[in-house]
């Protein structure tokens, strides 16, 4: 379908829609009058990492194209936990450890998004501001009446469960109830007319359009945004050693710029599209690059990223790092480091430096062969590093360094 809309065109172009429930009314709102759209976001940790990273960039695509972006933050929703793809219930968090995680989470998408009181700043929003004032009666006497459990039952986030005979608990039942509510309020109180999402999402964003236009009998939208899996068919977002952290103190600048680095070769012009700002041309040019050259195009796709993530300044120090640690032989100043005023065994120094998650796993690698120590292999698990006046590089297989300095 060709695009009048300036939002609808770019998220095609870019690779953004997966599911549209009616195209062709979207984009004529769009081409006519600022659409406020939101994404909700569950507080149940600090941070959100490079899962969460296709919505957060939908977001800022909305706010360039000129419409206003939503973030919900669901301190209300995050009490009883979204049953999405998950085969267990969720730990309780009290009122305190998520009001900490919203305020910790809304400095990730300071760096993506403008705030503000404009008719297009982002704004941030508790959802807890009207679930935690609706009362049981309430919500059974005016929102019950609109679901039914025959098909509650047929949504993938319970049947899921239930399939797997996993416990599903009443609590986790309401979720999509009260998801569904969210969009109600907020098309009242911001005149919301677009929810967007994963896939995962389309019948709980489905069911707030249904909720609202029986109530209030008002039109709105959703959109969501294909799986993102890598090349080789891994969800995106996680790796060997954990979640990609969008906070710097949880996964460092560097370490966030090499596992972008570390793109697929085939990946690269897909990921470019969703997770850069570059522009399309220049993304079909990096595209197209062969053997070694590709090369470029990841490292151009790690400083744009990184930048996004952290600020121009910690993407170029990460590049720094990254080059004169692979390729100059240096040592990088951005890579973890001990300080050391006496000899350390080089199994305490990799399971202090981060790089093994056990001294038996140090000894693995170590047997294995992935040991390095200043680029000559280290096959002797009972070494001792001794301090020195230049840092001494250990090294995890080809990707994970650390270094080990004098204190």
């Amino acid at each position: 379908m060709n695009y009048s809309s300036d939002l609808l065109r770019t998220l095609d172009e870019r690779g953004y829609i997966h599911q549209l429930t009616d195209a062709e009314g979207l984009d004529a709102l769009a081409s006519k009058e600022i659409v406020p759209g939101y994404i909700g976001f569950d507080a149940t940790g600090p941070s959100l990492h490079v899962g969460h990273l296709v919505s957060i960039m939908m977001l800022r695509q909305l706010q360039q194209a000129g419409h206003k972006p939503i973030v919900i933050m669901g301190g209300g929703t995050t009490k009883v936990g979204d049953p999405s793809g998950k085969d267990e219930s969720r730990q309780m968090l009290s009122d305190d450890q998520i009001s900490a995680n919203i305020a910790s989470i809304r400095e990730i998408f300071e760096r993506f998004l403008t705030f503000g009181d404009g008719p297009t700043d982002a704004v941030m929003i508790n959802n807890d501001d009207w679930l935690g004032q609706l009362g049981y009666i309430e919500l059974l006497r005016d929102v019950g009446p609109h679901f039914t459990v025959n098909r509650m039952l047929t949504f993938d986030s319970v049947k899921l469960r239930l399939d797997r005979e996993q416990p599903l608990t009443f609590l986790e039942f309401n979720y999509m109830i009260l998801q569904a509510y969210d969009f109600l309020e907020l098309s009242r109180r911001h005149g919301c007319r677009l929810q967007m999402g994963g896939s995962d999402q389309w019948g709980n964003i489905v069911n707030g359009m249904e909720l609202t236009r029986r109530i209030d009998g008002t039109q709105l939208f959703g959109l969501t945004t294909p799986l993102i899996t890598t090349a080789d068919g891994r969800k995106m977002g996680k790796t060997a050693s954990g979640a990609v952290w969008l906070r710097s103190d949880m996964l460092s600048p560097y370490d966030y710029w090499q596992f972008w680095r570390n793109t697929q070769d085939a990946d690269i012009g897909r990921f470019l599209r969703l997770f850069t700002d570059l522009p399309l041309d220049e993304i079909a040019r990096l595209e197209a690059l062969e053997g070694a050259e590709l090369n470029e195009a990841k490292k151009r796709l790690a400083d744009a990223a990184t930048a996004m993530a952290h600020g121009q300044d910690a993407a170029e120090a990460a590049a720094a790092t990254a080059q004169a640690t692979f390729e100059g032989g240096g040592a990088g100043e951005d890579l973890p480091t001990i300080a050391i005023t006496d000899p350390i065994s080089i199994l305490d120094a990799y399971l202090e430096l981060g790089l093994v998650a056990s001294k038996k796993e140090a000894r693995r690698l170590i047997d294995g062969g992935g040991a390095r120590l200043d680029g000559e292999p280290a096959d002797d698990v009972n070494l001792m590093i001794e301090p020195g006046d230049e840092p001494r590089r250990l090294s995890a297989g080809k990707k994970k360094h650390g270094l080990v300095t004098k204190g």
